[in-house]
């Protein structure tokens, strides 16, 4: 008979305790049965994950991973949150991009939203792509700028738009101190995107402008986004939006404003993506590494760093784009996890061109789900405690701060932008990134994994075209494979069919199922259709269903016993019957007489490019 403790509970406090010794010799003998020899730490190592800037995400964290204390919610270092109550009970400030140059239409637009959840809008004005100053009285009719902020996206000359807004607000009535939002003004943002010198007179008029008469409206906004878009890692998005803020911190003050004001007059934007983990970390560690920045500069209250997240247009696909719809909401999640303030949500069909109405009310009511639903804003700092994401977030921090003091060893964000160091660090890192993409260690699903070549491409209106920027590259990961697909539609629309590629399967079902799978999910990335019929074939009855498949290459499926006993008289029927190119799928000891052999971790994007120009898809 069991007896239970006084409250009812039995923890098994009878068991032995675990030992980290103990869970490594489990792990050992895990990875022995699938075929992998490691012993102790190295067994650990083989369950980890690379995570870039050096970082790796390890399979099991304990008590025994000491992190800084992060403090209270609302408290320096505000890792924790930039508020003591966090985003409760309201949620995050959900914040809607528009861009959209009829005024008539986006006002449609803006009240739809509105009217269906939206708390605050960021507006496209006087640049390609968004309102003209001239049209945002019409654009904002009915629209009550006292109860939904608005943030402007003004380019590199913010003056008319801001001067427009204010003088909006004053026709209307409104007090100065009831003007909320911000004016967006991010000269050096504009820099890395354009390529051109900054300027920051206008940045420094019109924050004096706000500290002075508009106590709810910030003027600056530092925007990390130009640098994830060029590929940058978590760690650079956070060393640059560190160095553009210091920047701006010593021109504001240099105006004379107090460090104080200056902080004052600040709001930062983020990327958040599908990792939410490491969102969340971002999040956490830039609001601790912006105190310790206002702290070095005495100002330890004023260090509650204002964040605005925007799911990731990096991560944003244009095949298969509902599955973006699942990419945005983990980075939702992980946006307000990690305790932004504003959070907008792209829509899914951001990529192809400007959204729908379906697509804006998909990403207004993911934030709505997330926080009326799933009460996910009720809880202060939730993942705070979480012994992996303290110590991400302090691994992040630390990364993050090595290259913000290189960045001002190089003479400061201006300096370094003009110098090419920014440029250049960032394509190094894409470069690595990307060789993971077309190897598929990052897969995406829809593209890189599991595509569906018969689905209908949705059709969206495009983006306005702006002029070509000399500055910061806008990267996106299924580029590589995109190119692919797109000569892949081309020879569709050319020939009437998709280029093919036979599945010799040997054996049974049993015995080619896995590596017919993987070999047909492969080609496909590229737009190459594979045929697998028969299911099954040998070296007397390849010829013919190679030759009936109209495929001018095929790839042998199956174990490597089989390999070993049919391979090389199959790749000679193959040949026989007009095989031009003859793949292996693995990795077998022995010869086969194949072409190339794809395997897990093979250059997806050089055998499909190659084995497209080979077909002569142009």
């Amino acid at each position: 008979m069991t007896v239970l403790p006084a409250d009812g509970l039995s923890p098994a406090a009878d068991l032995p305790a675990p030992s980290h010794d103990r869970w490594q010799s489990l792990v050992e003998g895990v990875l022995r049965r699938s075929g992998k020899e490691a012993t102790g730490a190295a067994a650990e190592e083989a369950l980890s994950t690379a995570l870039g800037d050096g970082l790796t995400a390890r399979p099991l964290y304990t008590s025994a991973d000491v992190s800084p204390d992060s403090g209270l919610p609302g408290f320096a270092p505000f890792t924790r949150g930039s508020l003591a109550a966090g985003n409760a009970p309201d949620g995050w400030d959900v914040r809607q991009r528009h861009a959209l140059t009829d005024p008539v239409l986006l006002n449609d637009a803006l009240l739809a939203d509105l009217e269906n959840g939206v708390t605050s809008l960021w507006l496209s004005v006087g640049r390609p792509g968004g309102v003209p100053v001239s049209g945002l009285a019409r654009a904002l009719e009915g629209v009550l700028l006292d109860l939904a902020p608005l943030v402007l996206d003004a380019g590199a000359d913010p003056g008319p738009a801001a001067g427009e807004l204010l003088r909006l607000c004053e026709a209307r009535g409104m007090a100065k101190e009831s003007v909320r939002g911000g004016l967006g003004i991010d000269p050096l943002g504009e820099s890395a995107r354009a390529g051109t010198p900054p300027g920051l007179e206008a940045a420094v008029h019109w924050a004096r402008l706000c500290s002075d008469a508009y106590p709810g409206l910030r003027a600056l906004t530092v925007d990390a986004l130009p640098y994830h878009e060029a590929g940058g890692s978590a760690a650079e998005e956070l060393g640059l939006s560190l160095a553009t803020g210091v920047a701006y911190l010593r021109a504001l003050t240099g105006s004379g404003l107090s460090v104080e004001e200056a902080c004052g007059q600040l709001e930062f934007r983020y990327a958040a993506t599908a990792d939410q983990f490491l969102t969340i970390a971002k999040l956490r560690a830039a609001r601790r590494l912006w105190s310790r920045v206002a702290e070095v500069c005495g100002a330890t209250e004023a260090g509650a760093q204002r964040q605005h997240a925007v799911t990731s247009p990096v991560m944003m696909t244009r095949r298969d784009s509902w599955v973006n719809m699942l990419r945005t909401t983990l980075a939702c999640l992980g946006a307000g996890v990690g305790g932004a303030g504003s959070v907008t949500v792209l829509p899914f069909d951001h990529a192809l061109g400007l959204p729908d109405a379906f697509a804006r009310r998909i990403a207004r009511n993911t934030s709505t789900i997330l926080i009326e639903e799933s009460h996910l804003a009720r809880v202060t700092d939730p993942a705070g405690g979480s012994w992996y994401v303290e110590r991400l977030t302090d691994e992040l921090a630390v990364a993050a701060w090595s290259f913000f003091q290189e960045i001002e060893r190089a003479g400061g964000q201006a300096e370094a932008l003009a110098s090419g160091m920014v440029e250049e660090r960032l394509a190094t890192t894409w470069a690595a990134r990307s060789e993971g993409l077309a190897r598929r260690n990052e897969p995406v699903t829809g593209v890189s994994e599991f595509p569906h070549l018969a689905e209908r491409p949705l059709e969206r209106e495009p983006h306005p075209e702006a002029a070509p920027a000399a500055g910061l590259p806008r990267v996106r990961r299924d580029e590589a494979f995109e190119g692919l697909r797109v000569r892949s539609d081309a020879h569709l629309a050319a020939t009437g069919s998709r280029p093919k590629v036979f599945i010799a399967a040997l054996g049974p079902a049993a015995a080619h199922t896995a590596r017919a799978a993987f070999a047909a999910n492969l080609f496909l990335a590229g737009g190459v259709e594979p045929v697998h019929e028969p299911v099954s074939v040998d070296a007397s009855t390849v010829g013919a269903a190679f030759a009936a498949s109209g495929a001018s290459s095929a790839c042998l499926c199956s174990t490597d016993a089989l390999y070993a006993e049919q391979a090389e008289a199959v790749v000679t029927a193959l040949r026989a019957a007009g095989a031009r190119r003859v793949f292996l799928a693995g990795r077998p000891e022995e010869a086969s007489g194949a072409d190339v052999h794809v395997f897990a971790g093979c250059d997806v994007v050089a055998v499909l490019s190659s084995e497209l120009d080979r077909m002569g898809v142009a």
